[in-house]
């Protein structure tokens, strides 16, 4: 059907503002990225995309699904990852560049859920200059799950349905999966104060399942990505 044949009924279903459409959501994770024995490799992403998509739903901003890349601290060993310039020129730049072409897309809120890709945050303006689009790089979901694998992102999984609460007492288990609370990470621990100081909490105090807290965690990221989708209307 040729395009001037209809008009796009912008101001349909449950939406902030017919601008909203002008708005894409993505979500950006780590797909292969060892989480101990109860978590699956792809968590990060698992809750990114679910967290993205509630809040595209919520809104009615477009839903750009997922980057399918990460990258990762050179210290930190438990995962494949991509360097940052990869992540950035062939994954980032091209996946935003087309849905700019395919939808009109103008601005885009990106949902992190890995800590590593935080080395792109002083990279937004290159990426932003590239795409022509305006970014904002949310980090609501990490900024208080806590240690790697740990409550945080336990909790989540249970709400969101992935945990396998029957391997929890092998998950505990250090010397199988270092990268429970980076705990044995010895690298990673050496170069960074905080995920030594985390992993020193985590061998003394563990972790715990809590779906309440899952809950308030996936909510709180929520409420935060929905005021900045507020702020670019």
């Amino acid at each position: 059907m040729s395009k001037n044949k209809f008009k796009l009924k912008y101001n349909s279903g449950k939406i902030l503002s017919e601008k909203i459409h002008e708005i894409g959501i993505i979500a950006l994770g780590s797909h292969r990225e060892n989480h101990g024995s109860a978590l699956p490799i792809d968590t990060d992403s698992k809750i990114a995309a679910n967290v993205a998509l509630n809040v595209a739903t919520k809104t009615g901003a477009t839903f750009l699904g997922i980057f399918y890349a990460a990258t990762e601290f050179d210290y930190v060993k438990h995962g494949i990852h991509l360097s940052k310039d990869d992540l950035i020129y062939n994954q980032i730049i091209p996946q935003l560049k087309n849905s700019k072409e395919q939808l009109n897309i103008k601005k885009v809120i990106i949902v992190n859920g890995h800590g590593g890709n935080n080395q792109i945050i002083n990279d937004m303006d290159i990426i932003s200059k590239e795409t022509n689009l305006q970014i904002i790089f949310n980090n609501s979901i990490i900024e208080n799950e806590g240690p790697h694998a740990c409550t945080g992102e336990l909790s989540m999984g249970k709400v969101l349905g992935f945990l396998d609460e029957t391997r929890l007492e092998e998950h505990n288990d250090f010397n199988k999966n270092p990268e429970v609370g980076m705990v044995g990470l010895k690298l990673a621990r050496d170069n960074e104060p905080i995920i030594n100081k985390e992993a020193e909490h985590i061998e003394k105090e563990g972790f715990v399942v809590d779906e309440k807290l899952g809950k308030l965690l996936l909510e709180n990221a929520e409420k935060k990505i929905i005021k900045d989708i507020k702020s670019l209307l």
